[in-house]
């Protein structure tokens, strides 16, 4: 088989994506390798959010529902000063609170949550915050993707975070689809993802697909023909195609490496390349 023929024979491959009749195991080795292209692109992936200890985090990641990390990172300090422990936060006067975290939108749910969460921590958790799914998204505040955002950085275990960044980009990777993701259903596309990417991976995942989103896949007008994606990509061109042009619109502090990895991924982002795992 000539060259030639090898790329044409791939081109259906875009199509199935496309048209989400890709196979599964076709699908689990691309997201695998979406994953191990996003680790090179993105080395220095975490999560961006300040803390020093699993309550802080906590109370961070509810902060930052509606808010960018940037401001959390902004507010937490005299929060976190204030605010020691649990029962610092149990006995809080509302007003204080607010006070201080009004810059991130919605103050007062939030410090309803944030001191509800002191109050659960200390009456039924010895002042602790627990590491455990279920007593965790009993918890004020904490929902799934937050229990995840706490369990895979705060406690180490992995755990897929869905949050608009997530749903966004691997919608348009075409990693996740149905209903699900027409409605935007966190839990069901966790579950979708937690099956293409091995479990030991599940939290860099989620760090890596944020930072691709913020960095490269924005959300307005991607930048596809500058992204190491574009050939596993079956939304390629919905943002720029032409390099150059697609270059413009990278963000961050590596911007270089993010043009010199797109150009190694096989230099025209539209020719199709193996997703052999």
């Amino acid at each position: 088989m000539t060259a030639a023929d090898a790329s044409s024979s791939r081109i259906p491959a875009r199509k199935l994506r496309r048209e989400g009749a890709e196979s599964e195991l076709a699908k689990k080795r691309r997201a695998r390798k979406i994953n191990r292209l996003l680790a090179a692109a993105h080395p220095d992936a975490h999560c961006e959010l300040d803390y020093s200890n699993p309550l802080e985090l906590a109370v961070a990641t509810i902060l930052s529902a509606q808010c960018t990390d940037v401001r959390v990172n902004l507010t937490t300090p005299a929060l976190f000063a204030k605010y020691r422990d649990a029962a610092d936060y149990a006995e809080a006067n509302p007003e204080d609170v607010e006070a201080i975290i009004r810059p991130t939108g919605f103050y007062r749910n939030k410090t309803r949550s944030i001191i509800g969460l002191g109050k659960a921590l200390v009456e039924h958790h010895g002042g602790t915050l627990p590491n455990d799914m279920d007593a965790l998204v009993k918890l004020p505040g904490i929902g799934r993707k937050t229990a995840n955002v706490i369990r895979g950085n705060a406690f180490g275990v992995p755990g897929i975070t869905v949050d608009t960044h997530m749903i966004r980009i691997t919608t348009r990777l075409g990693l996740v689809g149905g209903k699900a993701a027409l409605n935007k259903d966190a839990v069901k596309l966790e579950f979708q993802l937690q099956k293409l990417i091995e479990p030991r991976e599940w939290t860099m995942f989620s760090h890596r697909i944020i930072f691709h989103g913020r960095r490269v896949c924005i959300a307005r007008k991607p930048a596809c023909g500058a992204c190491t994606l574009a050939a596993l990509c079956p939304s390629f061109g919905e943002g720029p195609t032409d390099p150059a042009e697609a270059a413009k619109l990278l963000k961050g502090d590596n911007v270089a490496d993010l043009i010199r990895l797109a150009g190694a991924a096989g230099g025209d982002p539209r020719t199709e390349h193996s997703v052999d795992a």
